[in-house]
């Protein structure tokens, strides 16, 4: 369900955004961050997440940035070792400390 839901996520951004204007008035769009809840939270949570992020996306808030906000548990510890055979790592979210087990959901600006 989730993969349909993202489908179709990608579908309207490629398609709607030929004709609108840059109408939404948060920073990421409405759009980009129903993906990114979709990503990252589970179905239902992800939908009711965007479904009130595009209710809120009228003249009657205020708008700017509003990132997603995702629970994420830090416990484990990792550890990094050097390895000469290492594979890159490419990094697609940042999780900006919120409070607690929250963080803020921050995707990374691709690199040419």
């Amino acid at each position: 369900m989730k993969k349909i839901a993202l489908f179709f996520l990608t579908l309207y951004q490629k398609f709607f955004t030929l004709f609108s204007y840059g109408s939404c008035r948060y920073y990421p769009t409405c759009s980009e961050y129903a993906k990114w809840q979709f990503e990252k939270n589970s179905l239902f949570k992800a939908f009711g997440l965007s479904l009130f992020r595009i209710l809120r996306c009228n003249q009657l808030f205020r708008g700017g940035i509003d990132y997603p906000v995702v629970k994420k548990s830090l416990n484990s510890k990792r550890v990094c070792y050097h390895n000469a055979d290492a594979k890159k790592i490419i990094v697609q979210f940042w999780f900006v400390p919120k409070e607690g087990d929250y963080f803020y959901l921050i995707k990374t600006f691709k690199r040419n």
